[in-house]
């Protein structure tokens, strides 16, 4: 499916998104707070849009994907960037080797996104952190009722005039709608044994930026794992730089 709405992705995510796929971009690049020297892996990277900044600025970057067709296109326009083919669940890479590491709008697609986390854990080197984009829940009512019926109705009918597998589309809506809210990401980054976990909601919470850090040692990894009991209710909800 995703490699074939591979060669007009980035242009209908654009267009569905209404240009805010820019500005949800920049926050996360933000968040990750990496420098050059610093090796960066960013996982569900499709044709390497999300990585593109990181490679802008001279830091290393590791566009990661399981899509073979996203991974060519990205190649093909950016040849200076390195493309893995790899499962998010059975990363192709020794522990400890990124100083972060990053997922937009692909930990839904993952059919074990727990177990994703916990991979992304053990590449992260110690103190390195997680930045997470994700589609989420508006948090007022009517705003959520509203983008509920954009996701149901008008955006498969805008698919199938800009994009080459509208179905994929229908996927697109019908996951979103089904991907659990902010607190509950934010509860099994905790249970995967990130500490630190905050988020930013983005549009009203279309979007939420989820932040957290690998512990430093694998003792307090333990221990978060162990203090952690039910949903998060008292995290801070801001990213703080």
């Amino acid at each position: 499916m995703f490699d074939d709405v591979a060669p007009k992705y980035d242009v209908v995510n654009d267009v569905l998104s209404m240009g805010q796929t820019r500005r949800w971009r920049k926050i996360v690049v933000d968040a990750m707070e990496v420098s050059k020297g610093q090796r960066v892996l960013d996982l569900a990277a499709g044709t390497g849009t999300s990585s593109e900044p990181y490679a802008d600025a001279g830091i290393d970057v590791v566009a990661c994907d399981f899509s073979l067709g996203m991974l060519k296109v990205g190649k093909r326009r950016r040849p200076d960037i390195d493309f893995i083919a790899g499962d998010a669940t059975n990363l192709p890479f020794a522990d400890n080797t990124f100083d972060a590491t990053t997922i937009s709008f692909g930990l839904r697609n993952v059919n074990e996104p727990k177990k994703a986390l916990a991979e992304m854990l053990r590449v992260t080197k110690p103190g390195g952190r997680l930045v997470i984009a994700e589609f989420s829940q508006p948090v007022v009512p009517l705003w959520r009722t509203m983008y509920t019926e954009y996701l149901m109705r008008a955006l498969p009918a805008i698919a199938v005039k800009v994009a080459s597998n509208p179905d994929a589309y229908v996927y697109l809506a019908e996951s979103i709608r089904a991907w659990p809210d902010q607190d509950h990401l934010a509860a099994w980054l905790q249970e995967s044994g990130w500490e630190k976990v905050t988020y930013r909601n983005l549009t009203g919470g279309i979007v939420a930026v989820h932040r957290a850090f690998k512990p430093a040692s694998p003792s307090n990894g333990a221990a978060a794992i162990a203090a952690h009991k039910g949903p998060v209710a008292k995290l801070r909800r801001n990213i703080v730089r």
